[in-house]
């Protein structure tokens, strides 16, 4: 463990980015691997150490990239390998590691093992998918449900089999019992990290392993997640299988056969936090990172967020690092979902995620405060937004494009190209805008960074909760800091040890001397350093 002590991945910040919403470099509307170079300056100078790239590999974009049907190449939307590889040396250059977006539990029906399963049940993959007979009565195998919403089994009538997909019909899952499948992956994965990759962040990795008898999941109780509870069924059987960390514990062995080490970043997709431990293993032997639903899916509330914080804290093996992270692709931004457009709220929720123990992953736009996107139908392209309109609009809110500067584009794409998805930004929300106000939101997000990077106790020390009144949450990382938040709409006063105020979300108050005690407004919070 203790060559990991100081591994970037632990003491840096990631930063996601969803390439096709960032930076467009050759004016089409899309965002591309150029647009991502041309921006590595921005995201130095912010001080990132890791940049995790939604998928770029080649798809028919059923749902936006996580229907693969290569897995060792990239969309022509984005650029070239050759690009890749740039990118991957540039970043490198700059101090910063790339994770790329492995999708393992399903992939394109249009990828080539797929059209092969799919010709006949004597086909040489067939067996890569998961195949099933209807019931004597021509239904479906079993009672499973689809994320996104109706049965997860399509049948296909040249061979009439269903065919399982835990996504769209156009995403068939892989059947991992198939020892072909899992070596195919291991020539994936050494694929991308022999040409530089730092890791993967692994999508929906809790859900690779289905149940090999098919078995019809129970029905969900008061106990189950909510969106457990929609689809009528607790997904006992369709995912979190308990096989699915024998793979996890192959791929730890060869991320560390790596010098450096590659790093494993999961999508545990699992909603109560006493599932996510396990995907750590012994704290050594799976997942470096395991994300945390319940933590992402929390309300703003002090309470809340200290009680998801103490439970993951008690709950992690020895050795485990948390991870923590306020938006994402398919999660409606911190600024919206959190701060609701406070600037107040806005600035304690980007306090919280930069000093807590463990690993902070920013989304593309959490540090200039960019909130959700407006949508109309016509403009929607998400899979679940188009199925459910208007009760809902999807993921096409948190995935509009990245505002670099004013006017016409945005600093996206050119004056006259047409984004792929409408840019909807407040004018004063670009990162042209903030980047030299010494009070923006940008700045203060950066200068977080920098002091995060300076100071160990911030990016590797202990947390210690520490006792707070009702509406506010304070706690010591190692022996010099402590952060306050007051997340109420009262003023407050702590009793916290002697120190200076290192950084405010009111800047006013930066090097301030603090002795014994600290008046907070609503909705203020300060991190002191203590002497």
């Amino acid at each position: 463990m203790a060559e990991l002590a100081g591994a970037w991945w632990k003491t840096g910040v990631i930063y996601e980015i969803y390439p096709r919403s960032f930076a467009d470099s050759n004016g089409d509307g899309i965002g591309d691997l150029g647009g991502v170079i041309a921006h590595l300056d921005h995201l130095e100078w912010l001080g990132v150490r890791g940049i995790w790239l939604s998928p770029v590999s080649p798809s028919p974009n059923a749902d936006w990239g996580y229907d693969v049907a290569d897995y060792c190449n990239v969309d022509p939307d984005f650029g070239t390998l050759e690009a890749l590889d740039e990118l991957i040396a540039g970043s490198r250059r700059r101090g910063i590691e790339i994770l790329l977006d492995l999708v393992p539990n399903h992939t394109s029906d249009q990828h080539p093992w797929f059209i092969d399963s799919r010709a006949s049940r004597t086909s040489s993959h067939r067996d890569w998918y998961v195949w099933a007979d209807p019931r004597p009565d021509g239904s479906r195998p079993n009672n499973w449900v689809a994320q996104f919403g109706g049965a997860a089994w399509t049948l296909d009538p040249r061979t009439d089999q269903y065919y399982l997909h835990n996504f769209t019909a156009a995403q068939p899952d892989l059947n991992w019992w198939n020892r072909d499948v899992r070596k195919a992956f291991d020539e994936i994965i050494e694929f991308w990290w022999d040409r530089g990759v730092a890791g993967f962040r692994i999508d929906v990795c809790n859900m690779i392993v289905k149940d090999d008898e098919l078995r019809d999941n129970p029905p969900a109780t008061d106990a189950d997640a909510v969106v457990e509870q929609i689809w009528g069924q607790r997904f006992e059987f369709n995912a979190n299988r308990p096989e699915v960390h024998e793979i996890l514990k192959h791929w730890r062995t060869r991320a560390d056969s790596y010098d450096p080490p590659r790093v494993l970043l999961g999508e545990t997709d699992v909603h109560h936090l006493a599932m996510i431990p396990p995907f750590y293993g012994n704290g050594s032997d799976e997942l470096h990172l395991a994300f945390s639903l319940p933590w992402l899916h929390s309300e703003f509330d002090a309470e809340t967020l200290r009680s998801v914080v103490e439970a993951t804290e008690r709950g992690l093996p020895e050795g485990a690092w948390p991870v923590w992270t306020g938006s994402n692709l398919d999660t409606s931004r911190l600024a919206t979902r959190w701060a609701a457009g406070h600037p107040g709220k806005l600035r304690c929720a980007l306090l919280m995620l930069l000093t807590l123990r463990g690993t902070p992953v920013l989304y593309q736009g959490d540090e200039i405060g960019l909130t959700d996107g407006e949508m109309t139908k016509a403009a929607l392209r998400d899979p679940i937004g188009l199925q459910y309109w208007p009760h809902a609009s999807g993921r096409d809110p948190e995935r509009t494009p990245m505002p670099w500067a004013d006017g016409p584009g945005r600093g996206f794409t050119s004056v006259d190209a047409e984004p792929w998805l409408p840019i909807s930004t407040p004018d004063h929300c670009d990162v042209a805008g903030q980047i030299g106000d010494p009070d923006s939101v940008l700045t203060f997000t950066r200068d977080l960074i920098a002091l995060r990077a300076t100071h160990p106790d911030l990016h590797s020390g202990a947390y210690v909760s520490l006792p707070s009144p009702p509406g506010t949450w304070a706690w010591r990382r190692g022996e010099t800091f402590t952060t306050i938040l007051n997340l109420s709409d009262v003023s407050v006063e702590l009793e916290i040890a002697p120190g200076t105020v290192a950084i405010g979300t009111r800047r006013l108050r930066d090097g301030e001397r603090v002795d014994r005690a600290l008046t907070l407004d609503p909705w203020e919070g300060a991190s002191v350093q203590t002497t």
